[in-house]
C-alpha cells in the first residue's frame, strides 16, 4: 500500500486537479470531488433592495443604506456600484463534497466552513481529503456568502485591487494592513457594517436549507439519514456555532462541531491583518456592532424589527457580539452543548487569540466542559496560513497538519 503523500505534495496535487466547474473529479484511492449546484433562497434580504417585506408581521421596509460620499472615485466605484441582492455568483453557485466514489451517497457529512476574506479553496482541499481518509464520512466545503467561488472575479482582480488599496490610503492616511488582498471586503464593509450580518444570515440560512435537503432525502451525495457535523475555521467557527446555538427546534439534535482558531465573541478577535481587513473597516464593524450597536437600531427599522423579534439567530448573534453582554444566554447555551463541541487554537495566533477562545467558550467562571487544546508548531506559521505548503519545514507541517485534522476527526467520528 503506497504512504500517504505529505502534506505539501497533497496540496499541490489536490490545488492542479480541483476546479469548481467540473461536476466530478476523480483523486487517488477511493475519493471524488463533486461539485453540487446550489441556488440561495435567502439572498432577498441582502443589500440593494430599495424595500424589504416581513413576512413574520407582513410588514415594509424602506432600504437605509447611507453611502459615505467619500468613497465615491474610482476604483472604488467597481466595487460599490452594485447590488448585493443582485450578485449573480453570490446567488446561484456550487459547493464541492469529498466522498468516496464507491458509495452513491454518504451515511454522514462533516460541514466545513472557511474563513474571512478567501476567494479559494486551495488550503482547504487538504483539510478535506484528510477527514474523508480519518472519518470515512463525507466533508462538504460550504462558502459563504460572497466568498468563494460566490464573490465577482473583479474582486479578484490584482490590478483593480491594488488600485482599491492605493485609494483607500489617500482617503485614510492612518490606514493600515490595507492590501490588494482585502481591499474589496474592506471597502465594502466600512461603507455598509451592516453587510456582516446580513451576508452572514443568508449563509445561516443556506446551511439549514442543505441540511434539510439532506433530510427530506433530495441531496445527490448524503443519505437522508446521515449525520450533520461542523468544522468550523476562524469565521467559520462563528457562523458554526451559530447554527448549533440557535438550533432550538432540535434539527440538529447530536450534531458536533470542532472548532478550529475561532470560537470568541466578535470584541475579542483582532481581525486587524493583510489578508482579512484593514484597520478602516475594523474600526466600522467595532463602532457599528459593539460600540454603538443600541442606536444602530434605533436608526434602522429592518434590524431593528429582526432583533426585536427574538429569533433564535438573531438572540445569539447578538449575545455573541460582547463578551460583556448577554453573557448568561450565551453561557448558558454552551453548557447545554459543551459534549458536543471541541476547540483547537494556536500558541502564537495574534487573530483568534487562544486565551479569548477560552475566554468564551468557557465562561466567565470557567466551568463550562468545552474541550480546549492549545498546539504549537515547530515553523512559522499564521492564523491565516497553519500549514505551510512550501518544501521548508514540510515534515513538521506534515506532523502539525496530521495531528491537528486527526484531532478534528476523531471528535467528530
Amino acid at each position: 500500500m503506497r504512504e500517504r503523500a505529505l502534506y505539501a505534495e497533497e496540496y499541490v496535487r489536490l490545488k492542479s486537479a480541483y476546479t469548481h466547474e467540473k461536476a466530478s473529479i476523480t483523486l487517488e484511492g477511493d475519493a471524488e470531488i463533486v461539485n453540487i449546484r446550489f441556488e440561495s433562497k435567502a439572498s432577498s434580504f441582502l443589500p440593494g433592495a430599495e424595500e424589504y417585506r416581513c413576512d413574520n408581521h407582513n410588514r415594509y421596509f424602506v432600504a437605509q443604506m447611507e453611502m459615505n460620499r467619500e468613497f465615491f472615485v474610482p476604483p472604488l466605484n467597481e466595487i460599490l456600484h452594485v447590488l448585493d441582492s443582485e450578485i449573480e455568483e453570490n446567488r446561484v453557485f456550487s459547493y464541492p463534497v469529498f466522498k468516496k466514489r464507491s458509495k452513491t451517497k454518504a451515511n454522514g457529512v462533516i460541514v466545513l466552513v472557511h474563513g474571512l476574506n478567501e476567494r479559494s479553496w486551495d488550503k482547504y482541499l487538504p483539510w478535506a481529503k484528510r477527514l474523508l481518509e480519518r472519518s470515512g464520512r463525507a466533508v462538504l466545503l460550504f462558502p459563504i456568502a460572497f466568498h468563494m467561488n460566490r464573490a465577482p472575479l473583479k474582486w479578484s482582480d490584482r490590478r483593480l485591487m491594488s488600485m482599491v488599496s492605493k485609494e483607500r490610503k489617500k482617503i485614510f492616511p492612518t490606514v493600515t494592513a490595507s492590501t490588494l488582498a482585502n481591499a474589496a471586503v474592506s471597502t465594502r464593509l466600512q461603507l455598509c457594517p451592516p453587510r456582516f450580518f446580513w451576508s452572514g444570515l443568508q449563509s445561516y440560512f443556506d446551511v439549514i436549507r442543505i441540511v434539510k435537503q439532506v433530510q427530506d432525502g433530495l441531496h445527490p451525495c448524503i443519505e437522508r439519514d446521515a449525520t450533520v457535523d461542523f468544522f468550523g475555521y476562524s469565521i467559520g467557527a462563528f457562523l458554526t456555532q451559530l447554527i448549533l446555538m440557535a438550533d432550538l427546534d432540535r434539527m440538529l439534535p447530536d450534531s458536533r462541531l470542532f472548532i478550529f482558531c475561532g470560537g470568541p465573541t466578535v470584541n475579542r478577535m483582532s481581525p486587524v491583518s493583510r489578508y482579512i481587513l484593514d484597520s478602516e473597516a475594523n474600526i466600522a464593524l467595532y463602532s457599528y456592532f459593539i460600540e454603538n450597536f443600541e442606536e444602530e437600531l434605533k436608526r434602522d427599522a429592518r434590524m431593528r424589527e429582526f432583533f426585536n423579534d427574538a429569533t433564535p439567530e438573531g438572540r445569539y448573534f447578538r449575545a455573541m457580539l460582547d463578551y460583556h453582554k448577554m453573557a448568561g444566554l450565551r453561557e448558558s447555551r454552551f453548557h447545554a452543548l459543551s459534549g458536543r463541541i471541541m476547540a483547537v487554537g494556536l500558541e502564537k495566533d495574534d487573530v483568534i487569540p487562544k486565551y479569548e477562545i477560552e475566554n468564551t467558550l468557557r465562561g466567565r467562571n470557567r466551568d463550562i466542559p468545552i474541550r480546549i487544546e492549545t498546539v504549537d508548531f515547530p515553523y512559522r506559521y499564521t492564523h491565516e496560513n497553519p500549514f505551510p505548503a512550501g518544501r521548508r519545514h514540510a515534515k513538521a507541517v506534515d506532523e502539525s497538519f496530521t495531528e491537528v485534522l486527526d484531532l478534528a476527526a476523531d471528535f467528530l467520528r
